[in-house]
């Protein structure tokens, strides 16, 4: 009965969709009779598929029943039914927090301005990511705008490594630098901090990374992972480091603002910084929830105007001639903007940020573009070899690899591919013959708190540096002590990493038949948006259908022509799925049978007339 109510329910053909389409499965039936959506206990893939959220919310109460899809869709990841129009169209005014309810920002916002209206030099120290290249850069710009001409400092990734180092700390005091602001880094640097202090120059620390109870000597250090924050400022411990420098910049421009700094100049418009958040949140990875939503989703708006220069010039680099969408910034320019700091020149990104010369713009955008593309050739070299190592490892809770010759600058990249590939927690390492060490980066699963971890290993003598959040995580470790580190993480982390993989199911929003898959259903979708980590895209399930037509395209991309009981057809695609158990079932058919597939509806402008495909990311039989 479920089954065949479920395919009955087709909304082809519907330009308005109707609220019912999210329930059409959900609302046909006794909700406690059933464990599984459609059923599926065990896809291809060897996952149950569930609904979003649960769906003790919706059972006997209609009111719920009659909630719209968008309503649905914000209730199902995490929303309280109270706080819905707050969330269905974020703005910052309803999702600022006071910045004064921060450690330490009030005391950084004034040594920052006392160090304007004296004139002195100061030095804005980053990172060599998108997050730490974003917020140097919304820091020079702000300070620009505010009459001081800031100088910035980005470390080399493969001769200064990640965080302040302290001779260039202690360097650039003795070139003139009376006050240095270190962003996306900093939280755990005590040997650095403490040499700085030694020389008399004050820095502040605007960072979001894990902090331990014993903190750096700093005039100011403002980070919500403070282990001393008040409630409020802790619950903002997602943000990313320019998050946080956009709050500075708030509490900064404020403090001025009472000073009377603004009696004869124009304030600086802290609006036009967004697209900067934009794009480090959510290359950074930043759960997409509360205020980081409504920084992606305003600062979208800015990036759409071209205003800065060299974000124009990197959006041309990458071909996004219409309007930007939250992927873009996570897979086409943020790649750019890391490629320097990767495998290239550091400082690369905050000079494509920060220019006001269109030609030089250009120029670098294009450099950054061409050694993204050499950043791929690498990252395929070292994930291939890190691959093969994995077949030694089926028993491990975490997966760490390690060899001579791999590039420091895609190791992060790799281990992001490698836990997505086992659903485990990876760490992939750098190692170097000439000082037996290793630089290694970590990249973790839901559940399951990488950064914590490594800071633990840390304090009992495991790695000679180390730190991170929650999803990743950084490291320096003794070639001697890596197998040690290895069994250290793995005791620590299997139980958390049992229950995390226990618990992992294929969520979904929507169940509908194939004629459901209209470009119409993509734009309602979008609605809920943006989305990423910390608030996922809607994912669809649809079927009943058969196979058509499947083949491989490209180097390992599944590409699938189903057809359902309804007469309509779709495209699905399967990235990088080739040698999967699940594209190896599709494309032989199993005789016939029927299925059931899950993903997420994308729009696919190709034709002559859009139309909407399914980017598929499990299948299940049908019958």
């Amino acid at each position: 009965m479920c089954r065949r109510r479920q395919e009955e329910l087709s909304i082809v053909n519907r330009p308005a969709l109707s609220r019912r389409v999210l329930l059409s499965y959900r609302s046909t039936m006794d909700l406690n009779s059933i464990s599984a959506v459609l059923g599926v206990t065990n896809s291809l893939s060897g996952k149950t598929w569930s609904w979003r959220g649960g769906t003790g919310e919706l059972n006997g109460d209609p009111r719920e029943l009659d909630r719209t899809i968008l309503e649905q869709l914000l209730l199902s990841r995490g929303v309280s039914p109270h706080d819905l129009a707050r969330h269905s169209s974020p703005t910052l005014r309803e999702f600022l927090p006071d910045p004064s309810q921060f450690q330490d920002m009030d005391q950084a916002a004034e040594r920052i301005a006392q160090a304007i209206v004296a004139n002195e030099k100061i030095t804005i120290y980053g990172d060599y990511d998108v997050d730490g290249a974003t917020s140097a850069a919304l820091l020079v710009q702000l300070l620009r705008d505010l009459g001081t001409d800031a100088a910035y400092y980005i470390p080399d990734r493969l001769l200064e490594g990640y965080g302040p180092s302290g001779e260039a700390l202690v360097k650039l005091a003795e070139e003139g630098s009376t006050l240095i602001v270190t962003v996306d880094c900093g939280a755990m640097a005590h040997e650095a901090l403490t040499m700085a202090r030694d020389v008399g120059v004050d820095v502040i620390v605007v960072d979001h990374h894990k902090c331990s109870a014993d903190l750096p000597p700093t005039t100011a250090l403002v980070n919500p992972n403070r282990l001393d924050e008040n409630d409020l400022a802790a619950s903002h411990g997602h943000l990313a480091a320019v998050g946080v420098a956009f709050l500075l910049a708030i509490a900064l421009v404020r403090l001025l603002r009472a000073q009377g700094y603004f009696a004869d100049r124009e304030e600086p418009n802290l609006m036009g910084l967004l697209d900067l958040v934009a794009l480090g949140t959510v290359a950074d990875v930043a759960a997409l929830h509360g205020l980081n939503r409504a920084f992606v989703s305003q600062g979208l708006k800015v990036l759409a105007r071209r205003e800065r220069i060299g974000m124009a010039a990197l959006m041309d680099a990458s071909r996004l001639n219409r309007k930007p969408q939250a992927s873009d910034l996570g897979f086409a320019l943020g790649p750019r903007i890391n490629a320097g700091g990767r495998i290239g020149e550091s400082t690369l990104g905050v000079r494509l940020l920060t220019t006001e010369d269109r030609d030089e713009a250009r120029e670098i955008a294009e450099k950054l573009s061409y050694l993204n593309d050499e950043r791929r050739k690498i990252e395929g070299e070292v994930q291939e070899q890190a691959e093969a190592q994995l077949a030694n490892q089926h028993n491990m809770a975490v997966h760490v690899v390690a060899s001579n010759g791999w590039h420091p600058g895609v190791i992060g990249i790799v281990a992001g591919r490698l836990k997505e590939k086992t659903g485990k927690p990876s760490i992939v390492v750098a190692l170097d013959e000439a000082d037996d060490t290793g630089k290694g980066s970590g990249r973790s699963i839901s559940g399951v708190d990488l950064g914590a971890a490594i800071i633990a290993a840390r304090e009992q003598g495991l790695l000679i540096a180390g730190g991170g959040h929650a999803m990743a995580a950084g490291l320096t470790v003794a070639s001697g002590n890596l197998s040690a580190f290895t069994e250290f993480l793995n005791e620590r982390l299997v139980s958390d990493i049992e229950k995390a993989r226990a618990s992992l199911s294929m969520q979904l929003d929507l169940s509908l038949s194939p004629g459901g898959l209209t470009p119409e259903l993509v734009t309602t979708l979008d609605a809920a948006g943006p989305f990423g980590v910390g608030w996922p895209a809607p994912r669809v399930a649809v079927g009943p259908v058969r196979i058509v037509k499947a083949d491989i395209v490209g180097k390992d991309h599944l590409r699938i022509i189903a057809a359902g009981k309804d007469g309509k057809s779709f495209k699905a695609i399967a990235f990088r799925a080739a040698d999967t158990e699940m594209a190896q079932t599709l494309l032989h058919r199993s005789n016939g049978r029927q299925f059931y597939f899950a993903g997420r509806v994308k729009t696919d402008d190709w034709g002559s007339r859009p139309a909407a495909e399914l980017h598929l990311e499990d299948a299940a039989f049908a019958d």
